[in-house]
């Protein structure tokens, strides 16, 4: 499998940003993810001091991404003007140089991965936020993405750790590469 650079930031878009499913993005996506961050890092608990912290990350990240990419300045971000901000701000660059507030997202959504909170996003895990965002009618495609996408280093360790996460996730925008491991950081893409 391989998926083009321009799939990759079209499901980003899709499947995690535009909550709403509205067809572009707009401040109300970025709340409705705080929301859904602290339920889901919570399972199922609403703690107010963390809906806060995520209402405050999501806002700084609106923020800066309608500051990057809502070119005709209407409160709402397409997919191509999103893509054409990514192409300036993340394409070939590391994860150091990525804003800073779509740095406390990765971050933030590594933290809803990591269920457990050890430190590590095994293959149970993975399955689940992949199952949570897309629809998968075979557990082994999602196995299989897990797979391609993690080290042996990886393995080793049981999982993958933030500092790798970040890493993937350059290469995920960064890398215009379609059969870089890192295409595979949220499982298989739907068509």
């Amino acid at each position: 499998m391989s998926y083009s650079w321009d799939q990759r930031v079209e499901f980003i878009v899709r499947h995690m940003y535009d909550i709403d499913n509205n067809g572009f993005l707009d401040n109300n996506d970025f709340q409705c993810m705080a929301l859904r961050a602290t339920v889901i890092e919570g399972k199922g608990e609403i703690n107010p001091a963390r809906l806060n912290e995520y209402k405050f990350i999501m806002k700084s990240l609106w923020d800066e991404i309608s500051a990057l990419a809502d070119f005709d300045k209407d409160g709402k971000i397409t997919t191509e003007e999103f893509k054409q901000a990514v192409k300036q701000t993340c394409v070939g660059k590391p994860y150091s140089e990525f804003p800073k507030a779509m740095k406390a997202f990765i971050e933030a959504h590594y933290k809803m991965m990591d269920i457990n909170n050890d430190g590590l996003v095994s293959i149970e895990e993975y399955r689940y936020n992949c199952i949570t965002r897309i629809a998968v009618d075979d557990i082994k495609l999602v196995d299989d993405s897990y797979n391609n996408l993690v080290s042996e280093e990886d393995n080793k360790r049981g999982g993958i750790t933030l500092e790798r996460y970040q890493e993937l996730y350059a290469h995920f925008l960064g890398n215009e590469n379609a059969k870089c491991p890192a295409i595979y950081l949220y499982g298989p893409i739907p068509e």
